[in-house]
């Protein structure tokens, strides 16, 4: 039976293959287990094999692995819609969001993070192909909302998150993926805290690696197929 450490295995060198072929280096790029809906056992389990960043979505679920596995040293991502009656609890227990899509969010964000935590690390997410169904700013609103964030005393701007259009042909995902890659590079010429792109999943990390994704969000390919019935 293949373990999540042998899974953790495959996807490193997945991710090693694919910055060599970009001209890149593996320590570029975080791997970003999307531990949700598994239990803390996988955690425990991920973490042995090497990982130390965990994404999740559901934030009850999330609190509850949070407060379980305290005694581990873990990067917690919040990669979920974000809701603004929500905001607390993850102010509170996460390291990172990966979903902010609007000022209202970040400020209460900022307000609600606890002054005994270093600033809250912080991603815009972009709705890079329009998707009706899909939270996020349009290219176009990237920058606004990132010089409103940036005066925000208690968080950080690292950078830009998106979730293309899983439809669209691998050429089609790669310009999706330069797209926000672009409007990253235009904004660290405002902000020196920019260093962040965080695009690519299990089925495509190769091309998002090689449009410049910094962190990859990996779910399937390290805990398997989820089981939405056991939240």
């Amino acid at each position: 039976m293949i373990s999540i450490a042998d899974n953790i295995k495959s996807v490193s060198l997945r991710i090693q293959n694919a910055t060599k072929s970009a001209g890149r280096k593996p320590e570029d790029i975080t791997l970003l287990a999307v531990s949700k809906t598994k239990p803390a056992d996988a955690v425990r389990a991920a973490h042995s094999a090497g990982l130390r960043d965990f994404g999740e979505n559901y934030l009850q679920e999330a609190i509850e692995k949070i407060e379980s596995l305290s005694y581990l040293s873990i990067r917690w991502h919040f990669i979920g819609p974000l809701q603004s009656n929500k905001t607390r609890p993850v102010a509170e227990h996460f390291d990172w969001v990966h979903t902010v899509d609007r000022l209202k969010i970040a400020t209460r964000l900022s307000d609600q993070r606890p002054p005994d935590l270093p600033p809250l690390n912080v991603c815009i997410q972009v709705n890079v192909d329009s998707e009706e169904s899909k939270s996020g700013v349009t290219l176009k609103e990237v920058d606004a909302l990132a010089d409103a964030i940036t005066k925000l005393p208690h968080l950080t701007l690292r950078g830009l998150m998106c979730i293309p259009d899983p439809d669209q042909s691998d050429s089609e995902l790669a310009e999706s993926f330069k797209a926000v890659t672009r409007a990253t590079q235009a904004l660290q010429k405002k902000h020196k805290t920019i260093d962040t792109i965080s695009m690519g999943m299990s089925q495509d990390l190769e091309i998002a690696i090689a449009e410049g994704a910094t962190i990859v969000r990996i779910g399937t390919a390290i805990f398997g197929k989820r089981d939405y019935s056991a939240r």
